[in-house]
């Protein structure tokens, strides 16, 4: 019998959202429909072409492609996005002279976004899973996550998919 146990690598920011929905997820796809076409307030300049990558440790580019799930307050004020990286390559032996894990970072052409929010999971002793929580406090932050995303979904293959 496999005894599973949960680390937590870095002390989570609490946040209640009383009244929040299940948005969506973002989800592998053939073609990433766009998510811009119904917010007016991202600047049409928004380029598609500059890359976006998830990291663990500063400089080091997460290859593997985590489940995307999304939760926001139903009146538009703050949100969540949850993160679950199945044998991230954080794990790989060759990573750990590459530094520590600090924080989950979400680096493009705009900046960086970040979360100490960052959960580890064993199985016999050996780690299986990254779970990470983006808090997003703003509607600002939200629209940066979702530009954020629609770089990250286009070079990674992943689609939005509405909850409903």
């Amino acid at each position: 019998m496999s005894l599973l146990r949960s680390l937590v690598v870095l002390v989570p920011a609490a946040l209640s959202l009383t009244s929040s929905a299940v948005v969506g997820a973002f989800t592998p796809s053939a073609a990433l429909p766009s998510l811009l076409s119904s917010r007016s307030s991202i600047p049409s300049t928004t380029s598609l072409d500059a890359s976006a990558e998830i990291q663990f440790i500063r400089g080091l580019e997460e290859k593997v492609i985590p489940d995307i799930k999304l939760t926001r307050a139903r009146d538009g004020s703050s949100g969540t996005a949850t993160f679950k990286f199945a044998n991230p390559n954080v794990f790989d032996a060759s990573t750990t002279s590459s530094g520590d894990v600090t924080g989950m970072f979400l680096v493009d052409e705009e900046g960086e976004m970040g979360t100490t929010s960052v959960n580890a999971s064993f199985v016999n002793g050996k780690p299986q899973s990254i779970e990470s929580v983006l808090l997003l406090k703003s509607p600002a932050e939200w629209d940066r996550f979702m530009r954020f995303m629609e770089r990250y979904g286009e070079a990674n293959g992943l689609g939005f998919t509405k909850a409903g």
